[in-house]
């Protein structure tokens, strides 16, 4: 059965009246009438019956009209409905943010300012590939090691330094670097959650040897700040992706043992039929790291 078929169909099944009907639809009677008769030898049934000048439906004709009227008015809608949906994709980023997450919060409610429509669903999933944006961490990024690629993948990458944060008290004040042999007795505080960032600090200390004795971890940052500021413990802690510190009360020395660092991996899938929003949002995060990471100083 063709739509056009089933559309003509339910204007005489309205009607009652060919001519009219031919008259609305904007095609000739003759048309209309083989039109109908074609969708009758298709069915195998009569839809119509004369009653004068005008047509009636039959009882099956009745029924064929019930059944079919509501599932042509959701075939019709469907393209309104598609528009809509790809619409809403467009105005939605999938944001899976696995490392520098304060950054990217912070990225995320500056940007809405200029674009208070735009929508963002963040997530944190190591497995899952249904993102416009994700943000990694790796120790050493390596481009070529990927197991998979596409043309329809853009990265962009930033190396950012990894800190020791210590209590800003006499025992650290004139310092600017430290051995970790010398925090063999010292409590450890943590970050809850950053998982990858753990595993790039757990990998350099497993190669000079060292075993960090984490007393305490929190999902805020700020608590972890506060905690370190209170003498409670020292953590390891990222250059610029987990904000600024506070001088007064936090040091960040070098850690001499190794080279403490990590890559920040900015990846945009082009999934969508319309990607300008995700990619002008790509432009402007990658654009805000690379000026953060311009502006960074040594922390004395």
């Amino acid at each position: 059965m063709e739509l056009t078929h089933l559309k003509y169909f339910l204007e005489v099944a309205r009607t009652e009246h060919v001519t009219q009907s031919a008259k609305t639809l904007c095609i000739v009677q003759p048309a209309l009438t083989h039109a109908l008769h074609k969708l009758e030898d298709e069915l195998g049934v009569k839809l119509f019956k004369s009653q004068g000048r005008n047509i009636k439906l039959t009882e099956i004709g009745e029924y064929f009209y019930k059944k079919v009227k509501p599932l042509y008015e959701d075939i019709e809608a469907l393209p309104a409905q598609l528009r809509a949906m790809e619409n809403e994709q467009a105005a939605t980023i999938n944001l899976n943010v696995l490392a520098a997450s304060t950054f990217v919060t912070n990225a995320v409610i500056l940007y809405k300012q200029n674009d208070p429509d735009l929508r963002f669903n963040l997530v944190q999933n190591e497995e899952t590939t249904l993102y416009d944006i994700c943000v990694r961490t790796y120790a050493n990024y390596n481009a070529s090691a990927k197991k998979y690629s596409s043309d329809d993948e853009e990265n962009f990458v930033c190396t950012e330094n990894i800190y020791l944060a210590v209590p800003n008290i006499a025992q650290y004040r004139k310092r600017d670097s430290i051995s970790l042999k010398e925090l063999q007795e010292t409590n450890f505080i943590g970050l809850y959650g950053s998982k990858q960032l753990r595993n790039i600090c757990n990998e350099y200390c497993e190669r000079v040897g060292f075993k960090t004795h984490i007393i305490f971890e929190s999902d805020n940052a700020l608590a972890v700040k506060d905690a370190i500021a209170s003498g409670i413990g020292v953590g390891f802690w990222p250059e610029f992706s987990w904000g600024r510190i506070n001088n007064r009360r936090i040091r960040l020395l070098k850690i001499t043992d190794a080279e403490f660092k990590r890559d920040i991996v900015i990846t945009l899938r082009r999934g969508k039929q319309d990607n300008s929003r995700s990619e002008r949002f790509f432009r402007f995060l990658t654009g805000l790291l690379k000026r953060t990471e311009k502006r960074k100083k040594p922390h004395r």
